[in-house]
């Protein structure tokens, strides 16, 4: 089950569980669509692989599983 991390990995912004703005990788790396497209060119800066839309729990799942509270900022600035 996917965590739904609470924000971008690269700028920090908050990414709620409803956004439609949250891309994420294989890892569950999370980015803004900012960070994703424009700093990052689609392409997940820890493993490579290709970063998107982050699907969109449905409330009462979400009730049952909610999201991740826990934070998560690259220690190393984002790049391509």
């Amino acid at each position: 089950m996917l965590k739904l991390k609470p924000n971008c990995e690269c700028c920090d912004r908050d990414l709620p569980p409803e956004s439609t703005i949250a891309r994420i990788c294989t890892f569950e790396c999370t980015f803004c669509v900012d960070c994703a497209d424009n700093t990052l060119q689609g392409v997940c800066p820890n493993c490579k692989g290709n970063l998107v839309a982050r699907p969109i729990r449905p409330p009462a799942m979400l009730a049952k599983h909610p999201a991740s509270t826990e934070r998560h900022l690259r220690k190393t600035p984002c790049a391509a």
